[in-house]
Formats: structure tokens, sequence, C-alpha cells
């Protein structure tokens, strides 16, 4: 079974497998190998145009919303 998972908030949308994607990039580019990351925990928070993560249960951090849906 597929599914989709939406973030819709202030006019925008944007898929829950970006917001993975994009904090699998970010361990990356850090200096991790991708198969080191055994977890990962977002937390969204969209008054503040924010995704918080936890790497491992240990690297912290955040990025910004990047909407990459159309507008509705």
């Amino acid at each position: 079974m597929k599914t989709n998972v939406y973030l819709e908030f202030f006019g925008e949308q944007i898929k829950e497998a970006d917001l993975i994607s994009q904090a699998k990039e970010i361990w990356v580019k850090d200096g991790h190998k991708a198969s080191d990351l055994k977890k990962i925990e977002l937390y969204v928070k969209p008054e503040d145009d924010r995704v918080y993560y936890v790497f491992n249960n240990d690297e912290s951090g955040f990025f910004h919303i990047e909407n990459t849906q159309n507008d509705f």
C-alpha cells in the first residue's frame, strides 16, 4: 500500500517524504554515512517555518520548511 502524508499550513502544502528527504540530506552533508542513520525524529513547527530534527537520539538541529508543492 502506498501512502502520502501532507502538511498544510498558511496556504502551503508539503509532503512528509520531502521533509524526511531534506533531513537525510543534512545528515550526509554533515559528513555522515547514510547507512549510519538509524532513526529520524521530526518536529514540524509551521508558525516558525522550521522543522526540528533529532538524528539517532543524539544530534539535533533545524531546517527551514521548503515548500515544494503548489500553493492551494
